[in-house]
């Protein structure tokens, strides 16, 4: 079985896997649905309310779902405390892990040596390192920032990196000491991807309009690269050569030029995309638009969009993934 939280490949330009299913997480629907590649839902399996990032586990097998309890950073309230776990192949929610007095769950990594998760919570504002098997927080660090989002670990499994979107900065965080760095970023520091080196981490600053690019050994700023309005998510090809994001107020999919630190391309949507992933072998990039219900699968090397699916009526699609479940 796949392991990986992936973009789609599609069935138009892009090579197909044997028999993968699409996994598209409802913010607004409070359930995880199961598509056919062709964009077919097969099932519905509800999950905590409002939901906002997923991550698979290393067999396969499970999803795991950061059940946040509100729409959006902006909104008021305590939040949820649990993490949905989703069994794959039945199509159930097999139970919750519980956070206890850590609300609103948001950013989720899987530290693919040990299976453990990486979950930022946003009330307070931490870290918490997850068990899966054990169902329990085995540890927690200070984010020292306000509105923890999204997560990045390295591939060592050393170093988490947390964007702290209300104070514009990055919590780089040695999982080990807890050592706590804060690096200065644009305004609303949101999704990050490491190079495939992973000397530098780029980081899209939804407010700032930019990317903060982050020397992962210094723990400093190395520069920045201007972007088209609103970049919230981002990766990056296989062979490093690009970045691709999304950029929620333009409407687009940016993919940018790291030699040149230039936009080479763009894609168009009619919906403002919310999520963005790239297929193992780089060739597809897929995003969802909460605001039409929809999601989108791009073809990299074509620059063009191959498919649109729709998702129910006030679902609100936001991460996507794809699993083999044969």
């Amino acid at each position: 079985m796949l392991v990986r939280c992936l973009a789609l490949i599609s069935l138009w330009t892009c090579p197909l896997l044997a028999e993968p299913w699409l996994l598209v997480l409802f913010k607004g629907g409070s359930a995880l649905g199961i598509y056919t590649p062709e964009g077919q839902m097969v099932s519905s399996v509800p999950v905590g309310k409002h939901p906002h990032e997923m991550v698979i586990s290393p067999n396969g097998k499970y999803a795991y779902i950061t059940d946040n309890g509100t729409m959006a950073i902006e909104q008021a309230g305590e939040g949820g405390n649990t993490i949905s776990i989703i069994d794959l192949v039945g199509r159930i929610r097999l139970g919750a892990i519980s956070l206890g007095k850590y609300r609103r769950p948001h950013g989720i990594a899987l530290d693919y040596r040990t299976g453990r998760l990486a979950v930022t919570t946003e009330n307070p504002d931490r870290l918490l390192i997850v068990d899966p098997v054990r169902r329990r927080v085995v540890r927690t660090y200070d984010t020292g920032g306000h509105t923890s989002h999204m997560v990045t670990l390295d591939p060592k499994g050393e170093w988490a990196y947390v964007s702290n979107s209300r104070s514009n900065n990055v919590a780089a965080i040695h999982l080990a000491t807890g050592k706590l760095q804060l690096i200065p970023t644009g305004a609303r520091p949101e999704g990050s991807v490491l190079s495939r080196d992973g000397r530098y981490l780029y980081v899209v600053n939804r407010d700032g309009h930019k990317i903060t690019i982050i020397d992962t050994s210094s723990k400093r700023v190395a520069g920045e690269i201007p972007t088209s309005r609103g970049p919230v998510r981002i990766d990056i090809t296989p062979d490093g050569s690009e970045l691709v994001y999304a950029a929620m107020e333009d409407q687009k999919v940016d993919f940018l030029d790291l030699a040149s630190r230039r936009i080479v391309a763009s894609v168009a949507l009619d919906g403002r995309p919310v999520s963005l992933h790239l297929s193992p072998d780089g060739r597809c990039a897929l995003t969802a638009a909460q605001d039409i219900d929809a999601v989108y699968v791009i073809s990299v090397r074509e620059r063009k969009l191959l498919r649109k699916i729709r998702t129910p009526d006030k679902s609100a699609p936001d991460p996507v993934c794809w699993v083999d479940l044969d």
